[in-house]
């Protein structure tokens, strides 16, 4: 690997941008693909991005384009576009990479598909990788120290091409080719993040949340189990470690929309006002019905998405407290 490999990053957001500036660290060029106009002349002429991470000063190795072409011919290239349309951007790909990392999280609500099928779909050629785990946008572009989980289908092959690429020395990547497992945390914690916010706009208590992030997990093994995904991976950075994260903080889009819930805000309207996605809220819906097909129990999420669908909050709480009584590892 070349000290100077141009490495590409799809997707100008908050996080897309973090991880941008995060490989620029070390001066290396990074091409920086956004949607809109506006972003691309704003990094390109003043080093910064006001609509989605204005606290970063961005390296001036990095580069933003709204051409997909020129992503698209490196060899190594990190897709960071909203979960619900990721097929789509890819699908526009003139060609394939030779890696593509995934750091989008969640389910494509029309076909119930992880992101590495739907990026398997739309880029057949690249060898799909999965970046997940406990991270804030904004503390990774200032360079705090970020441990997370990298996953490779290509196993040890490609993750001794993609970890010096990605590694940097706040940054640290952890092995794993447990894609699915990866993939799964990310989701559903996106999900009980919200659920931990409704705990506090509802001022429930930290024992509420305490119990809920217990409980939740269990919902996150169960679900995994079923979909053959290891407790070992969930049971690290890119599911426990995230889930703690995002469960904690407003700091935390899904938290923070749940908190809006539990004060009394619609759903409807703080979907509609959102610049930044809350990926959990169109997780919910799936996963929900994903559970329900597949005779798994998950009562969170499925009090979530009731929330989510206009139900009230403090009537869905009643519910879940009321549920019959039984053993705690008992389905």
């Amino acid at each position: 690997m070349s000290e100077r490999e141009i490495i590409g990053v799809i997707g100008a957001g908050a996080w897309g941008t973090a991880l941008a500036q995060m490989l620029a660290s070390d001066g290396r060029d990074v091409v920086l693909w956004a949607y809109e106009p506006e972003v691309v002349e704003a990094i390109n002429s003043a080093h910064r991005n006001p609509d989605y991470l204005p606290s970063a000063q961005l390296s001036e190795t990095i580069r933003a384009t709204g051409d997909l072409s020129e992503v698209a011919d490196l060899d190594t290239v990190l897709c960071v576009t909203p979960a619900q349309v990721l097929g789509t951007v890819l699908g526009q790909m003139p060609k394939s990479p030779r890696d593509l990392v995934l750091c989008s999280k969640g389910i494509e609500a029309g076909s119930k598909r992880l992101m590495n099928d739907v990026a398997r779909g739309a880029c057949s050629d690249s060898a799909i990788a999965v970046l997940s785990g406990p991270t804030f946008a904004h503390e990774v572009a200032a360079g705090l120290p970020t441990a997370i989980t990298l996953a490779c289908e290509g196993g040890r092959e490609q993750w001794d091409r993609l970890s010096p690429s990605i590694a940097r020395p706040a940054f640290r990547p952890y092995y794993t080719d447990d894609v699915t497992g990866a993939e799964i945390g990310g989701a559903i914690k996106n999900v009980l993040a919200i659920a931990c916010g409704l705990v506090d706009g509802l001022e429930l208590g930290q024992n509420a949340r305490a119990a809920l992030i217990a409980r939740g997990y269990a919902e996150m093994l169960r679900f995994g189990e079923v979909m053959r995904a290891r407790a070992e991976t969930l049971s690290g950075l890119c599911g426990l470690g995230d889930l703690v994260l995002t469960c904690s903080s407003t700091s935390s889009r899904n938290f923070s929309l749940g908190k809006s819930l539990g004060e009394g805000s619609s759903a409807a309207d703080l979907m509609a006002d959102r610049r930044t996605v809350a990926e959990g809220a169109h997780t919910a819906p799936v996963l929900a019905e994903l559970a329900q097909d597949r005779d798994i129990a998950m009562p969170i999420v499925t009090a979530v998405n009731a929330i989510l669908s206009g139900d009230n909050p403090r009537e869905v709480v009643a519910g879940l407290l009321a549920r019959p009584l039984k053993a705690e590892r008992g389905q």
